[in-house]
């Protein structure tokens, strides 16, 4: 009888009083649907959270000693990139920047606390929250795109891409695609009634990336999803859910192909995917262009210890680096240059790690991890040193291996616990 009380000290709410519990994941919920709109600054997102900090520090979090890690490698890399700021405090623009990245630093140990207890039932308000952030979004954008919305086709794209509720294209398509693998599990494992309305959401935010014209998200979009199938067949249980699987799958793809066909018979979507679908973009090859960039930029950074502080590099060539890891070297030197990566492959590193281990959130966690793992691998081509959704998931990550890890351990002191 000890094995199940176990089990279910992870399944029960945490011992909180109801109103305070229910406060507390409804800003949860907030969190990750004020995520979707970011068009202003502060955002909707920077609200919930300030609030969800306050309260959830008034009613309690257990700093845990497995945070120690992430804590000390997130002070260095801000530590870094403040010393490569010292000379440039006068300018409001790198004030601006440095308690961005500060910021960013504290709500991921935030959440990293907020996700080791009552896990599940924190992860599936969040979970909720952000795919009802991202339908918001893409159905903005995709109105924008259409001119659905008389007068502000302007301010819902940009450059002929849809942005919706975001200020680029770019991070648009990039947010939508852990929202986008959530409804995509859904699609695949849940039941007729509710698999259906996560399809309807699934087609409008994958219109919605597609629009977007991003080829980071893209690419991202579609080796996530493989990612993410092919972990749930692997961690399926039964033959029957795999065949289900594997059926779904086929069948969510063929829709999309055939959206896919749709959308390309237009002459607009048509021209301007091509443009984006090609692999020579001008800003991309030459000895200044995006991996030149970054050849120059890492030679560069070797002979400078101290960096050349944050939103410097365009004073050194014509565009930014578009490269979060070139960017920490040159925003913060060495100390930053080294930190960044380490937290951020340590991370990965540690993700693989828990891929089989089974607990009640297992879902979730793969398709959590499979979006950091998108996102990690977008940042060799694009600056993602402040993208909101990166440092929350970063959060989760952490704050899953830590709630894991003592699951495991709850089960291995366990009496009577059946062998595994």
């Amino acid at each position: 009888m000890a094995y199940p009380a176990a089990v279910d000290s992870w399944l029960r709410p945490s011992t909180q009083a109801p109103g305070i519990a229910a406060l507390q994941r409804a800003l949860l919920w907030a969190v990750g649907a004020g995520g979707a709109i970011v068009y202003i600054e502060p955002s909707p997102y920077e609200f919930a959270t300030l609030a969800a900090i306050v309260v959830f520090f008034a009613t309690g979090l257990r700093m845990r000693l497995a945070f120690v890690p992430l804590l000390l490698l997130l002070f260095l890399i801000n530590f870094g990139y403040t010393i490569g700021a010292v000379h440039l405090m006068d300018k409001t623009q790198i004030v601006n920047w440095i308690m961005t990245s500060w910021y960013m630093a504290v709500t991921v140990i935030f959440f990293a606390l907020v996700f080791s207890e009552d896990t599940e039932t924190r992860l599936d308000l969040m979970r909720r929250g952000l795919i009802v952030g991202a339908v918001i979004a893409s159905v903005a954008g995709v109105a924008g795109y259409f001119h659905l919305v008389p007068g502000e086709h302007d301010v819902l794209t940009l450059y002929g891409r849809a942005r919706g509720t975001f200020k680029d294209p770019n991070v648009l398509s990039a947010f939508l695609i852990l929202p986008g693998l959530f409804v995509l599990q859904s699609v695949v494992t849940d039941r007729f009634g509710k698999a259906f309305r996560s399809a309807l959401a699934l087609g409008i935010i994958s219109l919605a990336v597609l629009l977007a014209f991003s080829r980071a998200a893209w690419g991202q979009f579609v080796l996530t999803s493989a990612f993410v199938l092919v972990l749930m067949f692997l961690t399926s249980p039964s033959g029957k859910q795999r065949s289900r699987l594997v059926l779904t799958a086929v069948i969510a793809a063929a829709a999309i192909a055939l959206l896919l066909a749709v959308l390309l018979s237009l002459d607009s979507v048509e021209s301007l995917f091509k443009e984006r679908a090609s692999f020579d973009q001008s800003y991309d090859g030459g000895r200044f262009g995006r991996f030149g960039r970054h050849i120059l930029g890492f030679q560069m950074a070797l002979e400078q210890p101290l960096g050349i502080g944050p939103l410097q590099f365009t004073r050194f060539f014509p565009e930014d680096t578009h490269n979060s890891y070139l960017n920490a070297f040159m925003s913060g030197g060495w100390i930053s240059g080294i930190s960044y990566p380490v937290l951020i492959f340590t991370t990965v590193i540690l993700g693989f790690r828990y891929i089989f281990v089974r607990v009640p959130w297992q879902r979730t966690y793969l398709a959590v991890f499979a979006a950091f793992l998108g996102t990690v691998g977008e940042s060799f081509v694009i600056d993602t040193d402040h993208w909101r959704h990166f440092w929350l998931m970063l959060g989760m990550m952490w704050g899953m291996f830590a709630a894991t890890h003592q699951y495991r351990a709850d089960l291995r002191h366990a009496p009577d616990q059946p062998a595994r």
